[in-house]
């Protein structure tokens, strides 16, 4: 399981919402690619970036930002946030991405995800982003009627080999997930899981690891690491299958 420390982008910041909330936010480093150089330092093997200014936006805004953490740190890039075209996932993908995160389009246009996965599936991520009980959409702002797992179901029957899911009330809050929800989420979608939402301690993440989930295979953490809850590599550390000894070979 991999550790993706969060860098989320705001007005050209790095900065961290509270439960999706734009009016409750805190800015951590005037500058993201220096936050971004700050974790890849400390141990990061991966990261997560996201555009909220694109998110609002419905296009990327901050690809500048963008294409300066992929060049200068050379960690494969998960990145997400107003990516409701065909035209700006190849932008995405020419700033050198790993991965393309779709919400969403890729949840309220079909013919839209077919065409992604059809171009790029292996690289294509969707984000289901859920708030009381409900998948939100336009960058949190707006819930629809969808229920979390019919949709992770559908999403792995068309195809969909990843998802980033977010549980938006917890997100920032730094009071941990609820591992029954991730029970759930893992058992209704087919392919590989990602979750973000509420981690805080070092703790929390073997609670995740002790599940045993076979497709849980990363998680996302920002807050917790500006506020100095823990390391990048400590986070690691806990999520890495446990080194083989001379005896067990």
């Amino acid at each position: 399981m991999i550790f993706l420390p969060a860098v989320d982008i705001r007005d050209g910041r790095a900065v961290r919402l509270q439960q999706g909330d734009f009016a409750r936010e805190t800015v951590y480093d005037d500058d993201p690619v220096e936050a971004a150089r700050l974790f890849g330092v400390a141990g990061a093997r991966a990261l997560h970036v996201v555009d909220l200014d694109g998110a609002r936006e419905g296009e990327p805004a901050n690809l500048g930002h963008l294409e300066r953490i992929v060049r200068e740190l050379a960690l494969p890039v998960q990145y997400g946030g107003g990516l409701r075209s065909l035209h700006s996932v190849q932008r995405a993908l020419g700033a050198g991405v790993e991965r393309v995160i779709l919400g969403t389009a890729a949840l309220t246009d079909a013919a839209f995800l077919e065409q992604a996965l059809n171009s790029f599936r292996d690289e294509v991520v969707v984000g289901v982003d859920v708030r009381q009980g409900r998948v939100a959409v336009k960058g949190w702002t707006e819930e629809t009627a969808a229920e979390p797992q019919q949709v992770l179901t559908e999403l792995g029957e068309r195809g969909v080999r990843r998802v980033v899911y977010t549980s938006v009330e917890r997100d920032g809050m730094l009071d941990g997930p609820d591992l029954e929800e991730v029970r759930r989420v893992c058992a209704a979608f087919s392919g590989e899981v990602v979750y973000s939402g509420g981690i805080g301690s070092l703790d929390e993440l073997r609670g995740l690891r002790d599940l045993g989930l076979s497709n849980l295979v990363g998680v996302v953490s920002g807050k917790a690491l500006y506020e100095g809850r823990f390391e990048v590599g400590e986070a690691q550390a806990v999520l890495d299958p446990p080194a083989e000894s001379p005896r067990d070979r």
